[in-house]
């Protein structure tokens, strides 16, 4: 029986454009800043570059990002809702951005004019590769015949699981967000220590903690994923910011800890990479429940 509904995701999920296509998404290009200059974050790189883009932040030019508005998502939505399908739409976590507010206006919009039509909006309490990872099981789960809602109800299951560990490599991204204060940004830049941040249950970003090198950086992430209870059977997600040898040493460390195989790969794209700077990695899993504070 043909699918009746659409699974639609943000530009956030950092997917490439063959996965996006291969798990038929509908994708939301999201818009950055950079150098005073506006840009789409289409996953095909279209209007700039990943690289230019992250070369342009280590010359020293400043990125930004805003919400997405209850226009654009119907801009989004409305071929689909004409065409009489329905809309499982999975959003950038709202503890980071209030485009969730947004989408949940919008939704409102649109089964206004729309009345036969379903529009469900997805607080994600997730972002780049932990929201891409989302999506893949969300896919999965359409292609098995789960319904609109059912579907809806699964992810709403998974999002408590699924764990986010990120690792900048410049404290000074974190510090024009107001994660650390000038001081140590500078001290921990020059001591080469590493951040490790996580995303805790209300879908914010906080620092996990701070270790000394890209190597104990590497071992408390594989702590955690333990501590988590990941399973091998499970599928990782690993995400860089122009760091892809830095990525595979992660792969290659959590495959001879856990021996498994199943990764896929992802570019952390200019939104998420606004905040987090170049040379960043991470990774996300599912596993038990995340921390609440």
């Amino acid at each position: 029986m043909e699918c009746n509904y659409v699974i639609v995701a943000d530009s956030t999920t950092d997917l490439s454009p063959q996965m996006a296509e291969e798990w038929g998404l509908t994708v939301i290009p999201y818009i950055f800043t950079l150098d005073c200059k506006d840009y789409h974050n289409y996953l095909d790189y279209r209007e700039l570059s990943s690289k230019d883009f992250y070369d342009t932040l280590r010359a020293g030019k400043l990125a930004s990002t805003t919400q997405v508005t209850p226009f654009r998502y119907m801009e989004a939505w409305e071929p689909i809702l004409k065409e009489g399908k329905d809309i499982l739409y999975m959003c950038l976590s709202s503890g980071l951005s209030k485009s969730y507010d947004q989408s949940v206006m919008a939704a409102q919009q649109a089964l206004e004019e729309y009345p036969d039509r379903k529009v469900i909006t997805i607080d994600s309490k997730s972002a780049s590769l932990g929201q891409g990872l989302l999506a893949y099981y969300a896919a999965k789960a359409r292609d098995e015949g789960k319904s609109l809602e059912e579907n809806a109800a699964y992810i709403n299951e998974l999002i408590p699981k699924l764990h986010h560990w990120v690792i900048p490599d410049d404290l000074h991204h974190l510090k024009r967000g107001g994660r650390v204060s000038g001081a140590s940004a500078f001290v921990g830049t020059m001591l080469s220590i590493k951040p490790v941040l996580t995303i805790i249950e209300d879908g914010k970003i906080v620092p996990a903690g701070k270790v000394r090198g890209w190597g104990k950086a590497f071992e408390y992430v594989l702590e955690r994923m333990k501590e988590h209870n990941f399973s091998n059977n499970n599928i990782v997600f690993v995400a860089h910011s122009d760091a892809p040898d830095r990525a595979k040493q992660l792969e290659e460390a959590i495959s001879a800890k856990f021996d498994t195989k199943n990764f896929d790969y992802i570019q952390i794209g200019p939104v998420i990479g606004t905040h987090t700077g170049p040379g960043t990695v991470a990774v996300a899993f599912l596993g038990n429940e995340r921390a609440k504070v």
